[in-house]
């Protein structure tokens, strides 16, 4: 069997079709979506969690007092 550069990118084209198959499968796999909701949230439950324990902001940040001056 005599493999030149032509049949190297085939065997890549498809290994890499592959791998995109099986992420798009992982991604979309039905027994994500709740892992995906409870991620797409973690960073409004910081800001919620923040507040609570502060008041209303973090009065420490200077990001903060710069937005409210």
């Amino acid at each position: 069997m005599n493999l030149d550069i032509t049949d190297f990118r085939s065997i890549a084209t498809v290994l890499c079709f592959v791998a995109f198959l099986g992420v798009t499968w992982w991604a979309y796999a039905p027994g994500r979506r709740q892992q995906f909701d409870e991620a797409a949230r973690l960073p409004f439950a910081d800001e919620s969690a923040n507040e609570s324990a502060n008041g209303s902001a973090n009065k420490n940040d200077p990001q903060e007092k710069a937005h409210h001056e």
